[in-house]
């Protein structure tokens, strides 16, 4: 995440107890120092009140992620993003000042669940409960067809968000989209219907 941030041309700072750690991240951020999170002193000397964002991402000490939590919101953090393994983890960290908690592990788990189902599904998002996004291959009868011509808002309650073909991303096709063979699309609907899609 810390090198993402940084890819995204954010100023990141890295913080662990583990020098090792902290050397190997230090090329991939703007900064990194070592030192003990659950410690009041050290986080007050972070000057995290000027952090847009601040990530609590240690997996293996609850306590600990816990404590750094609470730290991080005394010490005036504006948004504290939580790692929880569990809903009762989550539960702990929203009430000790967590604003937001992920759980890379459960969610990583449902999104390979959702692309290996099938092998022509590429790509997942889920936006709501209800609704996602897939990127699946192009069924082998709508080949030769236009969007308009396979009337696909109509027949199969979806929508076509993109099309890609051979690297290239091509937004919004119009209704004179003809489709090839190798071309994936991205189709935005209720996941009732784009399962009844995706198994065409």
């Amino acid at each position: 995440m810390a090198e993402k941030l940084r890819e995204l041309r954010h100023e990141v700072l890295a913080v662990d107890r583990n020098e090792q750690r902290v050397n190997e991240i230090l090329p991939l951020v703007t900064n990194a120092q070592i030192g003990d999170s659950t410690s009041e002193q050290f986080i007050d000397s972070l000057g995290v009140r000027n952090f847009d964002l601040c990530v609590v991402a240690i997996g293996d000490d609850f306590q600990s992620s816990l404590e750094t939590t609470a730290l991080l919101k005394e010490h005036g953090a504006p948004f504290v993003l939580a790692r929880a393994s569990r809903d009762v983890h989550a539960k702990f960290l929203l009430r000790n000042g967590a604003d937001d908690v992920i759980y890379p592990e459960k969610q990583m788990a449902s999104w390979a669940a959702v692309r290996y189902s099938a092998d022509h599904i590429f790509d997942y998002i889920q936006l709501t409960d209800d609704h996602s996004i897939f990127e699946t291959a192009v069924p082998a009868a709508w080949i030769g067809k236009t969007i308009v011509e396979l009337a696909v808002r109509q027949k199969y309650h979806i929508n076509i968000l993109a099309t890609k073909y051979e690297g290239r991303l091509e937004p919004l096709p119009g209704p004179a989209h003809r489709f090839r063979g190798d071309e994936t699309v991205f189709v935005l609907g209720s996941n009732r219907d784009v399962q009844r899609f995706v198994s065409l």
